[in-house]
């Protein structure tokens, strides 16, 4: 029988690529985007983005509504801030189908995204009303010194199109407890979901130009960076457009937050239970379609159960559905693109080339998948760690397996990388959990785990060319924080 792919509705899509101060705008005065849907490779809407004008009249709105935002009390913060997660959890059947839309995300993930935008916005709402400063003893002669929390002002955020309501929400949840006012830039690949949420934050009571909201592509990002009345920048994407706005924010001496790419390293060592580690390590192709920044893609497996967790590894991924990313039934969708799927296609063939085993898949899928852009669940065996496919984060699903032989050698393996977002860990003798986690170059390390640590409670971001700065906990308050010291002289 012939599937029947979904399209999206295109008459649920919101209308507005820019929200500045009061007014909501059905278009902006730069280019037009012609958005596409990666499930069936057709065009859902075509907009007008914003332009570099339209960032100044944001960042003006922002600025405008500054001084009553941040001397609004915390309680009265925290209270909107609950309100809003109230209507994340209210409209999260209407906003699953626009993850879907915008980048492909299988629609099973949507509730759970909706779920974990008002936890994080519940999270900061519950330190709205907690920031506190402390005094500091000091000597020297009679003194009263205190430290205050301040925040920046006006936040410029940059999002990714692989998880935009997961990247918005970890950012502006901490960005607004603390003070801020926001500007931000809805992903131009997939706009959907950031715009729905800053018409939710409006909807919930949020005063105008506290949140602004900007779509566009790179002129619009550099537009912010630079911008004078941006105090901080908070960038989520790749370490190439990193590279620039650290070069263009430079000239301004503006900090920025950067969280960036990964090539996760998975450990399996031989007393891990194999069926759970074959289970978790294969979420790192299946996780936002293999496109998830901290996914664990580099499985590193002690030789002496090598070949077993192969086997189960393949015959899992045998049994992942990819499809219609609006089926119920469906586990894996499309990537983003058809530049991504050839990108993705040239690395797996140059890494069997380089001596890869395949396992699964390996390339583009077709017939009634073959107008989108899908591709299988990939698992090369064998993989040299030297290799470009060892070394390069793929963003797509397709894993890599290397055997070693030693403890110390899979630590040096694991940390032989240019990046340093996350590594998991798994065995069931806990000294050994604690010894390698310890020794581990990575942001976050996750023992027994495949993406469970990931909630607002927890501190979250990158060593080496993952980034720097952290997103999560009160270090994710922390950021969006200036620091103010005042010393009294008491004897004056």
């Amino acid at each position: 029988m012939a599937m029947t792919f979904h399209q999206p509705d295109l008459d649920a899509l919101p209308r507005y690529p820019l929200i500045v101060g009061d007014a909501l705008e059905e278009q902006g005065s730069g280019d037009t985007l012609a958005h596409i849907y990666p499930g069936t490779g057709t065009v859902t809407r075509e907009m007008r983005m914003a332009s570099p004008a339209d960032v100044d009249r944001a960042v003006e709105a922002a600025h405008a509504a500054f001084p009553a935002w941040r001397a609004l009390p915390g309680d009265k913060r925290r209270d909107l801030m609950f309100r809003l997660a109230a209507v994340l959890e209210e409209q999260a059947q209407e906003m699953s189908p626009l993850l879907t839309a915008e980048n492909g995300s299988i629609i099973l993930a949507g509730p759970h995204m909706s779920a974990d935008a008002a936890q994080k916005f519940r999270y900061y709402g519950g330190w709205a009303d907690k920031i506190e400063g402390r005094t500091v003893p000091t000597w020297g002669g009679a003194a009263h010194d205190y430290v205050s929390y301040e925040p920046y002002g006006v936040v410029g955020v940059i999002v990714p199109w692989n998880g935009p309501l997961f990247a918005a929400t970890m950012v502006l949840a901490p960005a607004l407890a603390a003070g801020n006012c926001i500007v931000i830039k809805a992903p131009d690949l997939a706009p959907y979901s950031v715009m729905r949420l800053v018409e939710l934050i409006r909807q919930a009571g949020f005063p105008p130009g506290v949140v602004n909201l900007v779509t566009g592509g790179a002129e619009v990002g550099e537009a912010m960076v630079s911008h004078p009345g941006i105090g901080k920048i908070e960038f989520i994407g790749s370490g190439t457009t990193a590279k620039k706005i650290l070069a263009n924010a430079a000239q301004m001496l503006k900090p920025v937050g950067l969280e960036l790419g990964g090539k996760s390293a998975v450990l399996v060592f031989a007393d891990a239970d194999l069926q759970a580690a074959a289970r978790r390590g294969l979420s790192g192709a299946v996780s936002a379609n293999g496109q998830g920044c901290v996914n664990g893609t580099r499985l590193l497996v002690d030789r002496a159960v090598y070949e077993p967790y192969l086997q189960m590894l393949a015959a899992m991924a045998g049994h992942i559905k990819v499809g219609d990313p609006y089926a119920m039934d469906t586990i894996m969708g499309p990537v983003i693109s058809e530049a991504s799927l050839t990108r993705i296609s040239g690395l797996i063939d140059r890494g069997v080339a380089a001596g890869g085993r395949v396992l699964a898949g390996g390339g583009r899928l077709g017939g009634e998948l073959g107008d989108g852009y899908f591709l299988p669940i990939t698992v090369l065996a064998d993989v040299d760690p030297a290799s470009e496919i060892a070394r390069t984060e793929v963003f797509g699903p397709v894993l890599v397996v290397t055997p070693f032989d030693s403890e110390e050698e899979a630590i040096a393996l694991a940390n032989d990388s240019d990046y340093g977002l996350g590594a998991y860990v798994h065995t069931t003798s806990l000294a050994r959990a604690h010894r390698v986690a310890g020794q581990m170059q990575a942001g976050q390390v996750q023992v027994n785990g495949a993406g469970e640590a990931m909630t607002p409670c927890v501190p979250f971001g990158g060593m080496k060319h993952s980034g720097h700065g952290r997103l999560g906990g009160i270090e994710g308050l922390r950021e969006f924080q200036q620091v103010r010291n005042v010393w009294v002289n008491l004897q004056a």
